[in-house]
């Protein structure tokens, strides 16, 4: 006997994942620049590290609070309209930040609207859209693609933000990026059918209420939520506050724009990599493996004596591990429980993922404004590295069995 070969993606499947691609590459683009204004704002608004810190945590947690009931609305009605409007509300919250002149302002822009908006314009919504048109097979690869993109978004944004911060002020660059993101409108069509409507036929499934619940029940899945807990308070901790570490240590600013720019550049193949990995392997032990070398890269950056190139090897090692537990992440999601709501149910485990984002950006400034340094968050993140390694090798890969079957 022989078999028949997997299926390949179709046309529709790549417009998709293109689109999807250039839609995170622009929102996640400009959200990793935002750690290249804490030195500015924190000069120019009179407010503390802390505040900075506490601002972007509150976006980071408004962030994963709402993303579970965007997904399912998403589900429902399709991504393309979610889109609209998240773009809308993130451009909004950009331009309120430009103008704002104390603490206030910041949080309501920065803060509450870009923090709402972005659960709209970023993985969970295009993953949801692309993960019900491809073949499982293929899906932690279409996940891998799309979340290179917010990483290519880094390589490029990044320095842009930083050459309009120096060119033209911190507030006229808000502005500027705010235009730019108004791009992600037209690529929001890649993801809707000719009425708006979602592209393709429901998956059958739990409804939305019993699979939440069959979710909570589950042991696999709060393993899931811890892990994507750790990842959100190392992406927020590296991503706001090593800018001003590696000033704070007496190199030029620019190393620290570099280096975040690297952290994208690398995690373009790291992303890729983990995704394509995810259809061959295990998921939960990449996973394992992805987040003890974590650990490992910390450690020796923190041994090694701190130049520029010590800094920038850091940051393309760390790029490589960035965000290559979204695809994994969301696979192991989409395997276990399903396809039909499978936006709404990525959204509540990354409410995790935000959860750990807003203590890895608040204790990040707190425990640098009251030691005067960030020694003790390196050495926390050291040790949540590895709890999270050991946290997921239990994860049970297969349905609960109240699941019924699925494609």
């Amino acid at each position: 006997m022989t078999t028949s070969p997997a299926p390949a993606l179709s046309r529709q499947a790549w417009i998709m994942i293109a689109a999807s691609a250039a839609i995170v590459t622009l929102a996640m683009g400009v959200r990793q620049s935002f750690g290249l204004y804490l030195s500015p704002m924190v000069m120019d608004l009179g407010i503390s590290r802390q505040t900075f810190g506490f601002v972007l945590a509150l976006q980071n947690l408004l962030f994963g609070a709402v993303q579970p009931f965007v997904g399912a609305y998403a589900d429902k009605h399709g991504a393309g309209r979610v889109l609209l409007i998240g773009t809308a509300m993130y451009a909004a919250g950009m331009v309120v930040t430009a103008y704002a002149t104390n603490a206030l302002g910041i949080g309501i822009g920065f803060g509450a609207l870009v923090g709402m908006a972005m659960s709209g314009v970023t993985f969970v919504v295009t993953m949801g859209a692309v993960g019900k048109i491809v073949p499982p097979h293929k899906r932690t690869l279409a996940f891998g693609i799309i979340t290179a993109g917010g990483s290519l978004g880094q390589f490029f944004v990044v320095p842009l933000a930083q050459a309009l911060i120096e060119g033209i002020g911190w507030q006229n660059s808000l502005t500027a990026l705010a235009i730019m993101l108004l791009l992600i409108a037209p690529l929001a069509f890649g993801l809707m059918s000719r009425r708006g409507a979602p592209v393709t036929p429901r998956p059958e499934g739990l409804p939305l209420g019993a699979a939440l619940k069959q979710a909570c029940a589950d042991r696999s899945w709060w393993l899931l939520f811890g892990g994507y807990f750790v990842c959100g308070f190392h992406v927020a901790f590296v991503g706001i506050h090593f800018p001003a570490y590696i000033t704070d240590q007496g190199l030029p600013a620019t190393v620290g724009a570099t280096g975040l720019a690297l952290i994208g550049l690398f995690n373009i193949a790291g992303s890729w990599l983990w995704g394509a990995w995810g259809g061959k392997y295990s998921k939960k032990h990449l996973l394992a493996v992805l987040y003890s070398l974590r650990g490992v890269a910390i450690i020796v950056f923190l041994l090694a004596p701190l130049t520029s190139v010590s800094a920038l090897v850091f940051a393309a090692s760390f790029g490589f591990l960035w965000l290559g537990t979204v695809p994994l992440t969301n696979g192991l999601v989409a395997q276990i429980y399903g396809l039909r709501n499978l936006s709404a149910l990525t959204g509540l485990v990354f409410f995790g993922h935000q959860i750990g984002a807003f203590l890895g950006a608040w204790t990040g400034g707190l425990i640098f404004d009251a030691t005067g340094s960030y020694q003790l968050v390196w050495y926390i993140s050291i040790a949540l590295a590895f709890t999270a390694g050991l946290a997921n090798l239990p994860i049970r890969q297969t349905p609960p069995t109240a699941l019924p079957a699925r494609a």
